[in-house]
């Protein structure tokens, strides 16, 4: 039985598709034009967390990342986007803005070892 996301999360996901910021932006643009087959969607309610991108025929989550983050508190974050069978990669801010196709080259690889078609 498919579990849905508490009806706050989905509000909020619809507010945060309205108002991305420009690494949202920017990232939105290189996956369309660089795994268009992958069919990623922007701000997804997964349990009580909203994943920046997601993509349920990969079962991938990729999370743009500001300053505020840190590897300590995003690991329970990651861990329970994680039980619901998503792999997920993580990208800073200035990365994606500064090098987006060093960006795509990290996604082809990670794709790549974890024998996902893209």
């Amino acid at each position: 039985m498919k579990k849905h996301p508490p009806a706050i999360s989905v509000s909020r996901a619809r507010n945060l598709r309205r108002n991305p910021t420009e690494a949202e932006k920017r990232m939105w643009r290189l996956l369309k034009e660089n795994f268009p087959t992958a069919h990623f969607r922007r701000e997804v309610p997964i349990r009580h967390y909203i994943a920046d991108f997601a993509s349920h025929q990969l079962k991938v989550v990729i999370e743009i990342d500001g300053g505020q983050h840190t590897p300590e508190s995003d690991a329970p974050r990651s861990a329970a986007i994680a039980t619901e069978g998503y792999r997920v990669i993580r990208f800073w801010n200035n990365d994606v803005l500064e090098n987006g196709d060093g960006c795509m080259m990290r996604l082809a690889q990670f794709f790549s070892h974890s024998n996902a078609p893209a």
